[in-house]
């Protein structure tokens, strides 16, 4: 038997327990966090998606798998990233605009 034939499948449990447990956390600080006015519905908007797109990462990472993938398939994980970008900005101006909150809105 070789070397190859023996090797055990290695578990990710302790890390995916810690991530379950982070984004419960981080859960929790959204809706803490969507209570306070940061005087903006832009800042509003743009830290609550900062704090979701930490949370993304974190299921990308470890529930996807895409921490232990190849660097092609990471590669194009993270070519989507400026299209997402790309779109929460516009919607950001979006919303922003329609409150009335830019100053070159009128």
């Amino acid at each position: 038997m070789t070397h190859a034939d023996t090797h055990q499948p290695h578990s990710h449990m302790k890390e995916l327990v810690l991530t379950f447990t982070a984004l419960v956390i981080l859960t929790i600080v959204t809706v803490k966090i969507s209570k306070v006015d940061f005087g903006s519905v832009a800042v509003n908007i743009t830290i609550a998606m900062l704090i979701a797109s930490l949370k993304g990462l974190l299921v990308a990472l470890y529930f996807m798998h895409l921490k232990w993938e190849e660097k092609l398939i990471i590669g194009f994980a993270v070519l989507s990233i400026p299209f997402v970008v790309l779109m929460v900005s516009t919607m950001v101006w979006d919303v922003a605009e329609k409150t009335g909150e830019l100053l070159y809105a009128k």
